[in-house]
């Protein structure tokens, strides 16, 4: 039986949610653009995308208790803010890991011009999803070079190398962190003008990761310059309103949809629905999906080539890029790659 004192605000676009939770709860569902204080006033909880920018603005007046985002990343959401507030936050990590995966070497493979065994890979920020594009890209053949400061000093080890030394001696160079603004290791511009004036073998640059880790006037330079030889870009300084010069230049060209799998919708919805049912004390309930298998660990060139073609997304995007929000939300969510190897 639905209880009436419990309200749910759910953005729009969370795919195999809706009518999961209305037996149980009063349940609206809104656009990203229609959060606002008034419409989050007497919610209880909140499950969004990153699109809707949980913060004190949004949640003053609010006497919301539960934030589920159907995302890996938290920097939509004012962690201390809600910490302050008592506010429960929960998130998806992994979910996307293999759709990202996905993206980054079915892009790639678009792109090189040579055996991508023969590259090099920087891989900049080591967590679900840099952990699993080093194991694919191990699996093509391709020397890693791993880059995680936090890891790295809670872990030890010697499999770590420097933001330097990627610099130098990569051939591909691919951006894996969450975006944060403080801190010794913060992530915000990480790659700066100081960064790309240490490339050595003009790489190419991937962004899949957020936009503002990436200095977009920055990156355009280096390209200019012939420092950067390809881009391939999911996520966008100031998205949805995206640099028209970076969008010419850009091999791959594509609308923060990197993680856009069927199976990582369904890992991300039921994470929503387990926060909510969990917090609330309500019945388990599963979205109306197979669950999917776990990642492939190791993938076959073209498996990867097979599964997802980013041309498609690239010419869309570059001939309306005012329709880049039109672009995400409509996306056709794709099929993650199955397990394989080259050897």
């Amino acid at each position: 039986m639905s209880n009436p004192y419990i309200k749910i605000i759910v953005e729009a676009n969370i795919p195999y949610v809706k009518g999961l939770l209305d037996p149980y709860a009063t349940v609206e569902y809104l656009a990203p653009e229609d959060f606002n204080p008034k419409a989050v006033r007497d919610a209880d909880a909140l499950l969004i995308r990153t699109r809707t920018k949980c913060n004190a603005e949004l949640l003053n007046k609010s006497k919301v208790k539960l934030i589920a985002t159907a995302t890996i990343g938290t920097d939509h959401i004012d962690l201390q803010y809600c910490k302050d507030k008592g506010i429960t936050v929960v998130n998806a990590p992994g979910c996307n890991a293999p759709a990202v995966a996905q993206y980054v070497f079915a892009s790639l493979l678009s792109v090189v011009n040579r055996p991508i065994g023969s590259h090099t890979i920087g891989i900049v920020g080591v967590g679900n999803v840099g952990s699993l594009v080093a194991k694919w890209a191990e699996s093509l053949g391709m020397k890693v070079l791993l880059f995680d400061p936090l890891r790295q000093a809670a872990e030890g080890g010697d499999q770590w190398t420097d933001l330097d030394t990627i610099a130098r001696e990569a051939d591909i160079i691919t951006f894996h962190t969450p975006l944060t603004h403080s801190g010794e290791h913060a992530t915000f511009h990480l790659a700066d003008d100081a960064f790309f004036a240490k490339l050595r073998r003009a790489p190419i640059i991937i962004n899949s990761a957020r936009g503002e880790v990436v200095d977009t006037q920055a990156l355009i330079e280096a390209r200019k310059a012939g420092r950067v030889s390809r881009i391939i870009m999911d996520c966008w300084e100031g998205e949805p309103a995206i640099n028209p010069t970076l969008l010419a230049m850009a091999d791959v060209a594509t609308p923060h949809i990197a993680g856009y799998s069927s199976e990582g919708k369904v890992r991300a919805s039921q994470v929503v629905i387990d926060a909510a049912t969990n917090y609330f004390m309500l019945p388990r309930i599963t979205v109306p999906m197979p669950l999917p298998p776990a990642a492939a660990q190791s993938v076959r060139r073209l498996d990867v080539i097979r599964s997802y073609n980013p041309s498609i997304d690239t010419q869309a995007l570059k001939a309306h890029p005012e329709n880049f929000e039109a672009l995400r939300n409509h996306y056709s969510l794709r099929t993650e790659t199955r397990e394989g190897s080259e050897h």
